[in-house]
């Protein structure tokens, strides 16, 4: 135990002038991040405006299992895992293959401009992305007109109005605001990738597919990785914007999740406690899930966060 404060001490000592520059952030993360989880006891009282939390009736886990036990529970489950497998399939893999497009990209000036413009949806908010979905979307709009015009179709499709389409589109959408910027991480990784190896591979007969096999995929592994255990700890993270914008009455049944209920009960409808309730449960979930996956990704890809 000596021997390790030491060690600690010692590394503080070399490292002094970084921990400085770190001490703003440091303080920061304890006062928003930290400090703000005292009022998760509220999920465990029945929490009345305006009382003082310590006034409130202990309730226990009662809030927990309202939640669990609601009718509507099954419904949101299924709606948030549906949507998050997406993401975590479809939606992690399409970064990856376009850091792989990207880097096969010869020409810099072209290869910019395609970065540079698979940046800009990510930074486009969901209110206007919205408003460019339902001009695309609409029976009126864009997608329907082509189709009708091409003869694919006999009647617009109501691509915004019928749940069946609600989990495709939602994919999709955030596919084309998210790919671009996600796949900065990788596109870094691969700028590291020694250009030897690559002349070697050629040298010795690999085709471009036999290079990525070999020799990109290997390098960007540990970036995967991580990416991977941090998508798995938030799997229950099924987006909360998007379907505030897209989603209507008639499509509920599809877009409702667990951010939406705890959102409608616990600020909408003042269920203080419950919102709280399903949020620290969403927590707990996701750093036990997060624990389980470096666990496995150590023992089995020898590459974890920690």
């Amino acid at each position: 135990m000596k021997e390790k404060m030491k060690h600690m001490i010692k590394s503080f000592n070399k490292q002094r002038q970084l921990w400085l520059l770190c001490i703003p952030i440091i303080i920061w993360v304890v006062v928003f991040a930290y400090v703000p989880m005292g009022g998760l006891i509220i999920a465990f009282v029945d929490y009345i405006p305006g009382m003082s939390i310590f006034d409130c009736e202990f309730v226990g886990l009662k809030y927990f299992r309202d939640f669990v036990m609601n009718p509507t529970f099954l419904q949101l489950l299924r709606n948030t895992l549906a949507m998050s497998l997406l993401s975590l399939t479809v939606g992690f893999v399409a970064p990856i293959l376009f850091a792989l497009c990207v880097n096969e990209l010869n020409n810099k000036k072209f290869k910019t401009v395609v970065q540079t413009t698979s940046y800009l949806p990510y930074f486009i908010s969901w209110v206007v992305a919205g408003s460019m979905i339902f001009i695309m979307l609409s029976n009126e709009g864009v997608v329907n007109d082509i189709l009708l015009r091409i003869g694919l179709i006999d009647a617009p499709v109501p691509f915004l109005t019928e749940g069946k389409y609600y989990w495709v589109m939602y994919t999709l959408v955030n596919m084309w605001k998210a790919t671009g910027w996600s796949a900065i991480l990788y596109i870094s990784a691969m700028s590291g990738i020694d250009t030897q190896l690559i002349e070697a591979g050629a040298v010795d007969g690999m085709t471009r597919l036999g290079v990525v096999r070999y020799v990109i995929l290997p390098t960007i592994l540990p970036t995967i990785v991580v990416q991977w255990i941090i998508g798995i700890g938030g799997i229950l993270n099924a987006g909360f914007d998007q379907h505030l914008v897209l989603g209507n009455a008639s499509t509920q049944a599809y877009w409702d999740v667990i951010d939406t209920y705890s959102y409608r009960y616990g600020i909408q409808l003042g269920y203080y406690s419950l919102g709280t309730a399903v949020g620290l449960m969403k927590s707990v979930i996701g750093v036990l899930l997060v624990w389980a996956t470096n666990w496995f990704c150590r023992k089995k890809l020898d590459t974890a966060i920690f």
